[in-house]
Formats: C-alpha cells, sequence, structure tokens
C-alpha cells in the first residue's frame, strides 16, 4: 500500500530566484541538511532523464532521476538504489509565484514499505512523519541558500533568521 506525504511552505523569496536553485539539479547538498553531495552521474544534468547520486551525513546513498520536468516550476523523481526498507519511492519539488516577492514550495512524496502491513504500520508511524519533518527542513534550506548564497550546512539556521523568510 502506497503511502502519500505531501508539505507547502510559503517564502518571501522570488519564485524565478528559488528555481534558479532548485533547477539546479547537482545542487541539493547546499540547501539540505542530510546530504553530502549530489554529483550528476550520467550525460543529462538537467530536464528528463538527469541523475544524481545523493549520499547523505550518515554514509548512506540513493539515486534520484528526474522522471518528469517543467522547466521554472518543478520536477518528479524516482528514487533508487537505497537502504531503506522500501520497494519504490517517488518525489516531487515545485515552486509556484504567489506575488513577486514571495512563492510557495512544494515537496510531496509517494512510497512503499516492504515487510507486508507491518512495513505499511512503519511507513504510518515512522517514516512519515520523519520525512514531513525532513521536507519542512529542506525547503527551509532552500529558501535560506537562496537568498544568502551560503549552504545550509547540518542545521537550519536560528528561528529569527527564518522568520523573515518564512511566512506563516
Amino acid at each position: 500500500m502506497t503511502h502519500h506525504i505531501e508539505q507547502t511552505i510559503k517564502v518571501n523569496v522570488p519564485a524565478e530566484k528559488i528555481w534558479q536553485v532548485l533547477g539546479d539539479f547537482s545542487s541539493v547538498e547546499k540547501f539540505a541538511t542530510t546530504i553530502k553531495s549530489s554529483p550528476i552521474v550520467n550525460e543529462i544534468s538537467s530536464g528528463v532523464g538527469a541523475k544524481r547520486l545523493c549520499t547523505f551525513n550518515d554514509g548512506s546513498s540513493l539515486v534520484e532521476e528526474i522522471i518528469d520536468f517543467q522547466a521554472g516550476q518543478g520536477y518528479r523523481m524516482v528514487l533508487s538504489e537505497f537502504s531503506l526498507p522500501l520497494k519504490s519511492m517517488y518525489a516531487e519539488m515545485k515552486v509556484r509565484e504567489i506575488d513577486k516577492h514571495s512563492s510557495e514550495l512544494y515537496m510531496s512524496s509517494d512510497f512503499v514499505v516492504k515487510a507486508g502491513p507491518l512495513g505499511w504500520l512503519l511507513g504510518f508511524l515512522v517514516m512519515r512523519p520523519v520525512m514531513k519533518g525532513v521536507f519542512k527542513k529542506l525547503m527551509s534550506g532552500l529558501a535560506y541558500h537562496t537568498v544568502t548564497g551560503e549552504r545550509i550546512g547540518e542545521k537550519i539556521p536560528a528561528n529569527e533568521t527564518m522568520s523573515k523568510l518564512i511566512i506563516n
């Protein structure tokens, strides 16, 4: 059984600036607190077919491949070569303009956990809430990196800094 999660945040950052960072498929480590590196691993660096190898701070890794691409808006990826107890996983990242100074960031995932009913329960009780938190951090990091140009590192900056970027 497939689990679906999604998360959105609104930010005081123009959508076109967000897309300049989000559209650089090999740069997720600049705004994701958990990713150490994300080089392109095939000859396609952008758009459908582009693949990156995401290596996490703990040494684990996975491959993300773009399967749907909307320039200036977002993309959908299939994930593979992961150590997580998953049968399959898809993720999507998008940016939508609210006005010329702000935008909405969206992230979703669809995944199937191995191990039948027990796996489904693990997905529902553990993986879904953890992933929602990861999504929020990733999108907050994207906004921060877009504005400052600084690599996010392993922690989101203090709330005072982020409160200027995130719209409640």
